[in-house]
């Protein structure tokens, strides 16, 4: 969500649960005239601002209650993106469609909820009131669950020269570029300098995303492309992949980084750790006092909460919001925060990871909690169920762990596979992922090569536009 304030709003007739233009129960707009027939009691109404993991899941929860509630989802797209195989439009692996469905379809079936496709720009918690584009909506139950977005650490400046990969708009950009830059480097063959800088490219951050692009950078410049080319030789491509820290996916078991940083290698990717990007221009990057001639930056290197200035709550170094075991607000225990704007803890004060598992769960649990306290019963409290982590590098490469087991290679890459389409939303967006990939694995190619351009940044300040 982005900032915005609570004043100059105009107010628009609250929509009943059916989606409908007539005014809800209970709301100023619905009272009737003196002596006309007394209207039922107002249902509870719930709304859930962000249709992301968190916010769905908990979506489809209260929906299966039926008419005793009122459900109101918002979100400033009208489709729920599955991140996790962002990546791959990224690198023109998969159609953006194979891994969004629109949100209106996939609540359709829940005639109490109402989709709202805009932006939330104010809340009034005393007044227990919403405010956006679409006008002021009063809620009894407050979700939270915007997500987040890559953080440059005080360097905003450097997004128009490093995208990072979030929302569909970015993952095209990237292919754009990516693509674009075989096609230049083809153009300026003859230019030595010039080619080499072309089909240099770096990705800043060692975590899973910035590891899965290196490796699919990496595959595709050695199969997919190496064949396509008439005057320059792909497998020529450099592909640098920067992380600040002592190794790459400090998340896992450094028995898997290592792993990792092998698979890595094994395609051409040169991983460079304890090393800290100090600027980044249209023409590459600079490590301390190196510098490195690039035509493309990618950037993975750390997120932060989305921008929902909208409460005066407490913070982390993260942007999110501190919540207590419920998940809810210490002043307001009628507002939720889950997913990554939430701030949340375990039993041994360690906040929960800001991934897809950790939101899915966090969304479930706030919808279950409110209809307990619908019912009269106590909340409870959020315990995360760690099923484990895994990360993909390239064809038939890839790691998982869950607890203590810990393994890698074809078989870690079939699970990825696997888990990964279960987890897509929707039928017949597994069929087609499925097909895609088992294409792409039988004959090295990749079929969503198409370069586009298109608005995808998310800070839109004064800096100068890439060259």
């Amino acid at each position: 969500m982005q900032e915005g304030s609570n004043t100059g709003v105009a107010a628009k007739p609250e929509l009943n649960s059916d989606g409908e233009g007539e005014p809800a129960a209970g709301t100023e707009l619905a009272k009737r005239a003196p002596g006309a027939v007394a209207q039922a009691p107002r249902r509870p109404r719930v709304v859930i601002v962000g249709g992301g993991f968190a916010g769905l899941n908990a979506a489809k929860i209260l929906g299966r209650r039926g008419a005793e509630i009122e459900l109101v989802l918002i979100d400033r797209r009208n489709h729920h993106l599955f991140q996790p195989l962002l990546y791959q439009v990224a690198m023109a692996g998969l159609s953006p469609a194979d891994i969004a469905a629109p949100i209106r379809g996939l609540l359709s079936q829940y005639r109490n909820t109402t989709v709202i496709q805009g932006e939330v720009r104010g809340v009034d918690a005393e007044g227990k009131r919403v405010y956006g584009e679409f006008g002021e909506l009063h809620y009894d139950y407050l979700v939270l669950a915007a997500g987040a977005m890559h953080a440059y650490f005080g360097h905003e400046e450097w997004e128009p020269f490093a995208p990072g990969l979030k929302t569909v708009e970015q993952a095209t950009e990237i292919r754009r570029r990516v693509l674009t830059a075989f096609e230049s480097a083809e153009t300026h063959a003859a230019d030595t300098r010039e080619r080499k800088r072309l089909l240099t490219f770096v990705i800043v951050g060692g975590g899973p995303t910035g590891v899965e692009l290196a490796g699919a950078i990496g595959e595709m410049s050695r199969t997919t492309l190496a064949r396509d080319f008439r005057n320059i030789d792909p497998k020529l491509t450099r592909v640098i992949l920067i992380e600040a820290g002592s190794r790459i996916m400090a998340a896992f078991h450094e028995e898997l980084a290592s792993r990792a940083t092998r698979d890595l290698e094994s395609l051409g990717v040169q991983v460079w750790t304890n090393s800290r990007v100090t600027k980044v221009d249209a023409h590459g990057v600079e490590v301390g006092d190196e510098r490195i001639e690039a035509a493309t930056v990618l950037w993975a290197a750390g997120v932060r909460a989305a921008e929902f200035e909208a409460l005066d709550v407490a913070r982390d170094g993260q942007n999110r919001i501190e919540v207590g075991d419920d998940l809810s607000l210490a002043a307001h225990p009628n507002i939720f925060v889950a997913g990554d704007l939430a701030h949340a803890v375990d039993g041994h004060g360690r906040p929960y990871p800001g991934l897809a598992p950790v939101a899915m769960q966090q969304g479930r649990f706030v919808a279950r909690a409110i209809l307990r306290e619908l019912d009269g019963e106590a909340r409870g409290r959020f315990s995360y169920v760690d099923k484990g982590q895994m990360a993909t590098i390239g064809r038939s490469r890839a790691i998982v762990e869950a607890g203590k087991l810990r393994f890698g290679g074809v078989l870690a890459w079939w699970t990825w596979l696997l888990v990964h389409i279960f987890y897509l939303s929707g039928f017949r967006n597994r069929v087609l992922v499925l097909i895609q990939w088992a294409w792409s694995y039988l004959t090295f190619s990749r079929g969503a090569r198409l370069i586009v351009a298109k608005k995808w940044r998310s800070y839109t300040d004064s800096s100068p536009e890439r060259e």
